[in-house]
C-alpha cells in the first residue's frame, strides 16, 4: 500500500447515493464540449485522435491520453484500471465534469469488456460503460450485471419532444467512437462528418416471414413519422421479401442485416451521402473492427462455425463505414431486440436537428450494455440554433469550486450519506476533494481545516486530514488523526487500515499495528488492500505461513495493484511457495515495470534464482 493509495481512498469517502438533476433546455454543443480519448500505445489511435482534434479544433485540455491494451477485448479489471479510472482522474483534474458532454474514443482503444452472456450479462462495450462516468464521478455505483436505463431515451414520446443533450437534465456522458476497418476508413468518416449534406433518401428495409413483427412495426412507424415531420427527402419503405438494393444519395438506412436470409451480403448496395446514418437489427455487428478476408460473407448460420468471423456469422458495422456512412450503431454482443436502437426515433430526431450521436442515444433504451455508436458528435447537419457556454453551464460553485451542475449533484449525494454534519462542512470537504484532484494540496489542506472548524467531529474530514499528513510524511500527526477518527467511529475501515500500516511500516512496530489490521479485516473481509495490510504485518512478524493464506485471497481477487502483487510474491517466497512467488512477481513487474529497480525486487529475484 502506498501513501497515494491511502489518500485517494480517504478522499473517495464523500461519494455515494442518488443523482438529482436540475431542469433546463439547451440546443447545441461545440468543440469545447467534446473530449477525445487517445490510446498512446496505438499509433492508429494517435493518428485518428490528432486528425479529429485538428478537424474540429478540440481544445488541448479536452484531449485525454491513456495507455491501455491494444486488444479489442479487455478484462473488466484492466478496463477499470487503464481506461475508466484515468479518464475520471483527467476529467476531475481539469474540472470538466459539466463542460464535457461527449466522449469520443478512437480506433485502438479497446472495444469490448469480457464477461458473461445473456440478459443479465456482464459483457459490455467499453463505450456504453463509459456513459456512466459522470454519475460515477458524482459517487453512484452500479452492478456489472445487466443494463442500466438510459435517462436520455425518448421512449414512447413524440420525436417533437426530443431535446439536445444537456447535463442540466442528464447525469451521463454520450460516448461515441471513431473506428473502422482501417485508419483511412476512419479519416474519411471524419471528413464526411465535417461536411455533411442535408438532403437524401431514407431506406427502411423490412424482413419477410417474421413471427414477431416488432422491428418491422418500428420501421413502418419511422416512415410515418418522417412523413408527418414533412421530411423533404424520399422515404423508401421496402416491404417485399426482396431486400432494398442500389439506392443512390442515401442519408438514412435501417435493415435487418444478415438476420434477414435475403440480406447476407457485405454490401447492401447503398450509395451513402456525406452525413448518412445507418443501423441494423444484428446482435453482434460491432464485435470487431478487424477487417475480414475479402472472400468472407456473413452466413447467419449459428451452427456452422466454418463461416464465422470473429466469433459470429453476422454482418459487420465496419462494412457500413467502408460503404460511406457517417454515423452508425452496432453491438459487441447480443443486446436483444428490446434494447436495440429504435429507427422510429433515430431518423426523426436526426432530421429534426439533433446530432448523429444524440439521435442514436435518444433511440437507445439502455446504457452500460452492448451498443457502440460510431460518429462525430458535432455532426448535426439539420441543427440551426447553436448556444453559448452560458446556456450549457452555470460556472463554478462558489463554495466547492466544482462545476456548478456537478457540484449540486455531488453535494446532494454526500449529504444523503452524512448525518449530523452541517451542509457547509460537507461542501468544504468536496472543495478539498476538488483541490486534491488538481494536485493543489495546500488549498486542499486549507479546505479540510475550514470544514473541521465548522464541524470538528466531521469524520470524513478527519480521515482526509490524517491521510494528507501521512502522504506528506507527517507520520505522528497522521497516527494521531486516525486515532481521533477511531474514537468517534471505532469501525472506520480506512482509519483502522491506515493506522495499522503506519504503525507497522513507518514506525516499525508491527505488533502494535496487528490488532488494528485485524479489526479492519473484520470490518471489510473482502477488501484486498485491507487483507494485504494484515498479511504484510504478519510477514513482518515472521508468520509467512499465515500471511500466505491471507494473500491467496488477495490473488483470487485479481487485483491490478502491483504493490499488492509484489507483497504476495515476497510472502509466498518466505513461505517456501516459489512457483506462486515467481508468478506474482511476474505479474507485479508487468503491471509496473519500474518496480524492477526496487531493492526488494532485486533481492527477491536473487532469492528465487537459487
Amino acid at each position: 500500500m502506498t501513501n497515494r493509495d491511502v489518500l485517494c481512498s480517504a478522499i473517495g469517502l464523500l461519494a455515494l447515493a442518488m443523482v438529482l438533476a436540475a431542469p433546463a433546455e439547451t440546443r447545441a454543443q461545440s468543440a469545447e464540449n467534446v473530449a477525445v480519448v487517445i490510446n498512446d500505445n496505438s499509433p492508429d489511435s494517435v493518428r485518428i485522435g490528432q486528425a479529429y482534434a485538428a478537424a474540429r479544433s478540440i481544445p488541448d485540455s479536452n484531449i485525454f491520453r491513456i495507455r491501455t491494451a491494444l486488444t479489442e477485448n479487455i478484462e473488466r479489471a484492466i478496463y477499470t484500471q487503464t481506461i475508466e479510472t484515468p479518464l475520471m482522474q483527467a476529467i476531475s483534474r481539469a474540472r470538466l465534469q459539466d463542460r464535457i458532454h461527449y466522449i469520443v474514443l478512437t480506433k485502438g482503444v479497446p472495444l469490448r469488456i469480457d464477461g458473461t452472456a445473456g440478459r443479465d450479462a456482464t459483457v459490455a462495450s467499453v463505450d456504453s460503460e463509459l456513459t456512466l462516468l459522470y454519475i460515477r464521478l458524482v459517487g453512484n455505483t452500479f452492478k456489472t450485471e445487466a443494463a442500466v436505463v438510459n435517462s436520455y431515451f425518448l421512449g414512447d414520446r413524440d420525436p417533437a419532444e426530443a431535446k439536445p443533450f444537456s447535463h442540466r437534465d442528464h447525469a451521463m456522458y454520450l460516448v461515441s467512437r471513431l473506428d473502422g476497418f482501417t485508419v483511412e476508413d476512419v479519416l474519411a468518416l471524419i471528413d464526411r462528418g465535417v461536411s455533411p449534406q442535408k438532403a437524401g433518401k431514407v431506406v427502411l428495409d423490412q424482413r419477410d416471414a417474421l413471427v414477431d413483427r416488432t422491428g418491422d412495426t418500428w420501421l413502418e412507424l419511422a416512415s410515418k413519422r418522417l412523413a408527418a415531420q414533412k421530411y423533404e427527402g424520399e422515404v423508401v419503405l421496402e416491404q417485399t421479401p426482396k431486400p432494398a438494393r442500389d439506392v443512390a444519395d442515401v442519408l438514412g438506412y435501417f435493415s435487418w442485416g444478415s438476420t434477414d436470409p435475403q440480406n447476407r451480403v457485405r454490401s447492401f448496395g447503398m450509395r451513402f451521402a456525406p452525413g448518412a446514418i445507418a443501423a441494423t437489427f444484428v446482435g453482434s455487428d460491432a464485435r470487431t473492427f478487424r477487417e475480414p478476408p475479402a472472400t468472407w460473407v456473413p452466413t447467419g448460420d449459428s451452427l456452422n462455425r466454418t463461416g464465422w468471423y470473429a466469433g459470429s456469422p453476422e454482418s459487420l458495422t465496419g462494412d457500413l463505414i467502408r460503404a460511406g456512412v457517417t454515423g452508425a450503431v452496432g453491438y459487441v454482443a447480443q443486446p436483444f431486440l428490446s434494447a436495440s436502437v429504435r429507427p422510429q426515433i433515430v431518423f426523426p430526431a436526426y432530421m429534426k436537428g439533433l446530432s448523429v450521436v444524440e439521435a442514436f442515444y435518444l433511440a437507445m433504451p439502455t446504457v452500460s450494455w452492448q451498443a457502440v455508436v460510431i460518429g462525430d458528435p458535432l455532426c448535426a447537419p439539420f441543427r440551426s440554433e447553436p448556444l453559448s457556454r452560458a446556456d450549457l453551464e452555470d460556472g463554478l460553485d462558489s463554495v466547492t469550486e466544482l462545476p456548478a451542475l456537478f457540484s449540486r449533484r455531488r453535494l446532494d449525494m454526500a449529504l444523503a450519506v452524512t448525518t449530523g454534519v452541517p451542509e457547509q462542512a460537507v461542501a468544504l470537504g468536496l472543495k478539498a476533494e476538488s483541490f486534491t484532484a488538481r494536485g493543489d494540496m495546500v488549498a486542499a489542506r486549507k479546505a479540510v481545516a475550514e470544514a473541521l472548524q465548522v464541524a470538528p467531529k466531521f469524520v470524513n474530514a478527519l480521515v482526509m486530514a490524517a491521510a494528507m499528513d501521512e502522504a506528506a510524511g507527517q507520520i505522528d500527526a497522521a497516527a494521531s488523526g486516525y486515532r481521533q477518527v477511531l474514537e468517534l467511529e471505532p469501525d472506520n475501515v480506512l482509519a483502522l487500515n491506515n493506522l495499522a500500516f503506519s504503525l507497522a511500516v513507518h514506525r516499525k512496530m508491527p505488533a502494535e499495528g496487528l490488532p488494528f489490521a485485524r479489526r479492519a479485516v473484520n470490518a471489510a473481509p473482502s477488501n484486498p488492500s485491507v487483507i494485504d495490510t494484515l498479511a504484510w504485518i504478519q510477514h513482518l512478524l515472521g508468520d509467512d505461513a499465515g500471511a500466505a493464506k491471507l494473500m491467496e485471497q488477495v490473488v483470487k481477487s485479481n487485483t491490478l495493484n502491483p504493490d499488492l502483487r509484489l507483497h504476495a510474491a515476497i510472502i509466498f517466497a518466505g513461505a517456501g511457495q516459489r512457483t506462486q512467488a515467481q508468478t506474482q512477481l511476474t505479474i507485479a513487474l508487468k503491471l509496473n515495470p519500474a518496480l524492477a529497480k526496487n531493492p526488494e525486487v532485486k533481492q527477491l529475484q536473487s532469492q528465487l534464482a537459487k
